[in-house]
């Protein structure tokens, strides 16, 4: 189970729930079958060091540097992501933050030349995924409205 701010790299099966404005990605190396998994709160950490996982501009960086220590190379590297609903309407206010996140996701994974090969994100609805790495990188999605899908 990965909580928010919260990252794990192997081959073992994966699993965040409550995704609301947060995202949940996914990067699966196809050839090694490993994977990282994190649950992104905010799209930039603002120089902050507190739990890398947290902020898109650190959790980034930092699941790509582990997955290359364990032998994972850029080029066999796919990511998926979820969430990033509208969770935060407040007397006709919409902070965006689920939008920025995932848009700011989407430019780190451009800026490191990682493909966004699918993505289940935005909307009002929050999400729970499950990702199996040994499983051919499957992601699982479990909308709160009952529904669910694979990425």
């Amino acid at each position: 189970m990965i909580g928010i701010g919260e990252y794990r790299i192997g081959s073992f099966p994966m699993m965040t729930i409550g995704l609301g404005s947060c995202i949940g990605l996914t990067i699966y190396d196809e050839t090694l079958k490993i994977g990282a998994m994190v649950h992104i709160m905010l799209p930039d950490s603002a120089g902050r060091q507190d739990r890398p996982g947290k902020y898109a501009d650190t959790a980034i960086p930092l699941l790509l540097k582990e997955l290359g220590a364990l032998g994972c190379k850029s080029r066999s590297l796919k990511a998926k992501m979820a969430g990033g609903a509208c969770m935060f309407e407040y007397f006709g206010t919409n902070l965006n933050i689920g939008e920025r996140n995932a848009e700011r996701v989407r430019a780190l994974l451009k800026e490191h030349n990682i493909p966004l090969v699918k993505e289940d994100v935005g909307g009002k609805i929050g999400r729970s995924v499950t990702f199996q790495p040994a499983n051919g990188g499957k992601v699982s999605i479990r909308r709160a409205n009952g529904t669910s899908g694979e990425l």
